[in-house]
C-alpha cells in the first residue's frame, strides 16, 4: 500500500478582540470577538461557502469557537472542540499589556522578543513545549481526514507554529509573515508533515488583524490592510 492521501487544511484564525486591538496578552483567557470579529467571521463563512470542508475543528476558547461556529452554522455542520488548538498559555502575562509586562519582568521580555524556546512566562507554556503541543494536535486530526479538508480554527500563535513546521522555519527565527483575524491559510498534511500552498488571504476582509502574542513588545500603532502588529 501506498501512502495515503494529504489532507488539505484550512488553519483559520479567530476574529478580532478588543484585547487584539489594544495589544493586551490574550493568552488562555476567555475573551469574545468585538462587533469588528463578528463581521469578519460572517465574511470568511461566506468566503469559504464552495469550499468542501470534512470537518470543522476549534479550541475550546471563546473566540475562536465563535469564529468556528459562524462556518459551521452557514454550512449546517457540527463543530469539534480540541483543546489542544488554545493558544500559548502565558501564565501571568496574561491580561497585561506590552508596556506592562516590560515594566514587571523585564528580563523575562528580553527573552520573549529573543524567541528563547526554552522560555516560558511565569506559570506558562515554554515555546518549545507550545510547538510541540500545537503540531502535534493539527497533526492528529489531519490525519483522521486523508483525502479530504478539514477547517481548524484557533489562535495566532497556533498558525505561527502551523507557518514554522511546513516551512521548516526554526522556533527562534524572527518572524516576517501574516498572521492576520480570520484570515485563511492553506497547507497540506502528509505522514512526512506539513506543506505550505498559500498564506494569510484575506482578500475577504477589508482591513487587517493584530497580534497579541508576538515576541515584539511594541508593535506598530499603524493598522494596515493585511498586517497585523508584530
Amino acid at each position: 500500500m501506498g501512502d495515503p492521501q494529504p489532507t488539505r487544511v484550512l488553519a483559520i484564525r479567530h476574529g478580532e478582540t478588543d484585547w487584539n486591538v489594544g495589544k493586551r496578552i490574550q493568552g488562555q483567557l476567555d475573551i469574545p470577538l468585538n462587533a469588528t470579529g463578528l463581521w469578519q467571521v460572517r465574511r470568511l463563512a461566506q468566503a469559504l461557502a464552495d469550499e468542501e470542508i470534512a470537518a470543522i475543528y476549534t479550541s475550546d476558547l471563546r473566540r475562536a469557537h465563535q469564529t468556528a461556529q459562524a462556518l459551521a452554522e452557514a454550512r449546517d455542520q457540527p463543530l469539534a472542540t480540541d483543546r489542544g488548538l488554545r493558544e500559548r498559555g502565558f501564565g501571568a502575562f496574561e491580561g497585561l499589556s506590552y508596556d506592562e509586562i516590560n515594566v514587571r519582568w523585564p528580563d523575562e521580555a528580553a527573552r520573549w522578543r529573543r524567541r528563547d524556546p526554552d522560555f516560558g512566562a511565569p506559570g506558562g507554556e515554554t515555546l518549545n513545549q507550545f510547538y510541540s503541543r500545537s503540531v502535534q494536535t493539527c497533526t492528529r486530526l489531519a490525519a483522521q481526514h486523508p483525502g479530504q479538508t478539514i477547517a481548524v480554527v484557533a489562535h495566532g500563535g497556533v498558525m505561527d507554529c502551523l507557518y514554522r513546521a511546513a516551512s521548516r522555519v526554526a522556533l527562534d527565527a524572527p518572524r516576517s509573515w501574516q498572521l492576520g483575524n480570520a484570515s485563511i491559510n492553506r497547507l497540506l498534511h502528509t505522514p512526512q508533515g506539513f506543506t505550505l500552498i498559500g498564506w494569510s488571504d484575506d482578500g475577504h476582509l477589508d482591513d487587517g488583524g493584530h497580534d497579541e502574542f508576538s515576541d515584539a513588545l511594541a508593535p506598530p500603532s499603524d493598522r494596515v490592510a493585511g498586517q497585523g502588529a508584530s
